[in-house]
């Protein structure tokens, strides 16, 4: 097996201006924030739901135990990507292209079935959950004291972001995107700084470490990117160091993000409520002004906008997904309508017919869908990958096939615990 240099450039990225060559590597700094950026979005809301029945400081230790199994699997997903683009000769290699070529047509058929899940079950949750905001934040704003039925806020999400997608030019979807990401940023600082005001220090005192284990789902949704690593190895020439760095450096800035956010909306919820509600949502209680007027404001505008940038990342995910496989050759005007009728109108029914399944959606595509994405297919990848020992290999995760046991094992074990409890319910 030969040794590569871990700062060597796999290769050189060069774009002919004019009668110029010119040499446009990517940073550490713009793939660090595009690692970042894909992490922090709608996940975080639901982990205030799912973290409450342990306390703060156990599911302060489970999110960073989720942290580390999602960085060693982004760091799989790199090194077979490195080694795939370095033995074909290939620039860029997909994710759902990087499964085929190590385990097969089957595989990738796994693969791209789990992809799809994850998508629509995601677009499920986001739909229902933003239409619901949406809608009492209409209500409050109109006065109207009216209780609206829950499909009328999921269609009307759908229609509304959807139709924007579906109309809007993508300069200028792109334009509207990264608006609402300064405003999920600037109401993420507002409420930090606000919330810390809040916090009653009684709340560190509980903790149930026995309930921890209806958490690890959720947190693998919130902190999945691993869809994009692909591309941060073609950004990054293939250097390895670079890679590591922002893979890591990426992964961690959301977990300080999502340790704050845990921090500060548990310690803000009063301990009566914890002891006389159960299966309950904490943002629900600060969105209706449990902790404060302006407190519960911002929690409104930060779910809602960070549930809209997900919503459009992930219904162009799909659009992507449906060229990939050929269903759709070219896209015409005429053909927008079919192709987004495909995407969105399976989401905004489930979710019109189950306006509360925000936490279930999620729940269900991080036990499956991530667990077969995010912990078994780069596991063997890198087992299947390894194994060729005529490959040139450059190792990025430590341990052999003991890691890679451990990665195939806990994943096996959260959807077996997710399969018998469906079946005992």
């Amino acid at each position: 097996m030969t040794t590569i240099n871990p700062a060597t450039r796999l290769f050189s990225r060069l774009e002919l201006n004019g009668s110029k060559l010119t040499h446009q590597p990517g940073s550490v700094l713009g793939s660090t924030a595009l690692v970042a950026g894909t992490t922090v979005g709608a996940g975080i809301l639901a982990l205030p739901a799912v973290t409450l029945p342990s306390g703060i400081v156990p599911s302060t230790v489970l999110l960073i135990v989720v942290w580390l199994y999602a960085l060693v699997s982004g760091l799989l997903i790199a090194e077979v990507s490195l080694n795939t683009m370095r033995s074909e000769g290939r620039l860029s290699v997909g994710l759902l292209a990087m499964v085929e070529n190590t385990l097969g047509k089957l595989g990738a058929r796994i693969a791209g079935s789990a992809y799809l899940f994850l998508h629509y079950a995601l677009l499920v949750a986001y739909v229902a959950q933003g239409g619901e905001i949406l809608i009492s934040a209409l209500t409050k704003v109109s006065g109207i004291s009216h209780h609206w039925p829950g499909w009328v806020g999921t269609t009307t999400f759908t229609l509304v972001f959807g139709g924007i997608m579906y109309w809007g030019r993508e300069q200028f979807i792109e334009k509207l995107n990264s608006a609402f990401v300064a405003i999920v940023l600037v109401a993420f600082l507002g409420l930090l700084l606000l919330g810390t005001g809040q916090i009653k220090s009684v709340q560190f005192l509980f903790q149930d470490w026995s309930a921890l284990g209806s958490a690890v789902s959720v947190m693998l949704v919130a902190l999945f990117y691993h869809n994009i690593v692909p591309v941060v190895v073609t950004q990054l020439e293939g250097d390895s160091r670079k890679i590591r760095q922002s893979i890591i450096m990426g992964s961690a800035i959301p977990l300080v993000m999502f340790l704050a956010w845990n921090v500060v909306i548990l310690g803000s919820v009063s301990p009566e409520m914890v002891q006389t509600q159960n299966n309950f949502d904490p943002l629900q209680i600060l969105r209706a002004g449990g902790a404060g007027e302006w407190l519960g404001l911002l929690v409104s505008i930060f779910s809602e906008f960070a549930i809209v940038t997900s919503f459009i990342g992930f219904v162009y995910g799909l659009v992507d997904f449906f060229q990939d496989v050929a269903l759709i050759r070219q896209i015409g005007l005429d053909q927008r309508l079919p192709l987004y009728s495909l995407i969105l109108l399976p989401p905004m029914s489930l979710g019109a017919v189950n306006p509360n399944i925000f936490l279930t959606a999620l729940d269900v595509a991080g036990t499956f869908s991530i667990s077969v994405l995010g912990g078994i297919i780069p596991a063997l990848m890198t087992w299947k990958q390894r194994q060729k020992s005529h490959h040139v290999h450059q190792l990025l995760v430590p341990g052999g096939r003991v890691t890679l046991m451990i990665m195939i094992f806990v994943a096996l074990v959260i959807m077996t615990k997710q399969i018998l409890s469906m079946v005992r319910y």
